[in-house]
């Protein structure tokens, strides 16, 4: 296993805050896997972004913006760059050489805070945000084309000791572990059953009727965001008695991505 290089960060961090980055203008060039590539307006990604900006800060959660850089197309998707478990920011390590420098901005910005501890996933280990799902102490790491079997033992070695447990899940289906899965506060784990290699893995799981309202962002135990592309899904999620917030994402779900890899929320 590689070393685990970790450190503590100096000064006192703000208590609630979800780090944002906004689009490049390069965004059409970020990586597609699981779909076919499809024309993408930027202007309307900016007005979508900000859009998403704005329900996160009038949900309770101020925003702090890294800054965004052109010669990385999927910086946007800041969620794969840090994953944060409770004072602990994990830098990941991204398998795609084009997104591995997206891990420098996001550090500087988590240092800057400070307050954290921040650790790293070294190679040959590789992880993406978007393969971690924590629910309750559990930790679901797909094991996936961006995440390895090494970035699972070194996340692993790093958080154990921290009372967490990590748990394997392999994904063939979908990009990410969370384009397949989220999980609601009360820790159902939910998700669309075509991109859901084993529902069977997880202790109580609801299957969803659309791809995108398998994604949300829990805002507080009460609300939920999540994309206005799953219209029923949210009457389903309403109907268990959670608030929903929807965004249209469009722009970004031509690329893969949803609700939860637009910030990084740090409690």
């Amino acid at each position: 296993m590689s070393t685990v290089a970790h450190d503590r960060t100096e000064t006192v961090r703000p208590r609630h805050v979800a780090l944002v980055r906004p689009p490049a203008a390069t965004l059409a060039d970020g990586i597609v896997t699981f779909i076919d590539r499809q024309p993408l307006d930027l202007d309307l990604a900016g007005r979508q972004w900000r859009g998403y900006v704005e329900a996160l800060e009038r949900n309770g959660w101020p925003t702090l913006e890294v800054p965004g850089d052109d010669t990385l197309p999927d910086c946007v998707f800041v969620e794969d760059a840090v994953v944060m478990f409770d004072d602990l920011a994990v830098v990941t390590n991204p398998a795609e050489p084009a997104r591995n420098p997206e891990t420098v901005g996001a550090e500087a910005y988590v240092r800057g805070l400070g307050g954290l501890e921040v650790a790293h996933i070294s190679a040959p280990a590789t992880l993406d945000g978007g393969d971690v799902l924590k629910v309750g102490r559990t930790v679901y790491v797909g094991l996936t084309g961006t995440t390895n079997a090494e970035g699972i033992a070194q996340l692993t070695a790093l958080l154990e000791p921290r009372g967490w447990t990590v748990v394997g899940v392999p994904v063939t289906k979908a990009l990410h572990l969370k384009s397949a899965i989220t999980a609601l506060p009360d820790g159902t784990v939910i998700g669309y059953g075509p991109v859901v290699d084993d529902p069977s893995l997880f202790p109580s799981y609801l299957e969803v009727p659309e791809e995108p309202g398998a994604h949300v962002v829990v805002l507080a135990d009460d609300v939920l965001l999540m994309s206005s592309a799953a219209p029923r899904t949210a009457a389903l999620l309403a109907e268990r008695g959670y608030r929903i917030e929807t965004v249209d994402i469009s722009e970004f779900e031509k690329l893969e991505g949803c609700v939860t890899c637009l910030s990084v929320r740090i409690r």
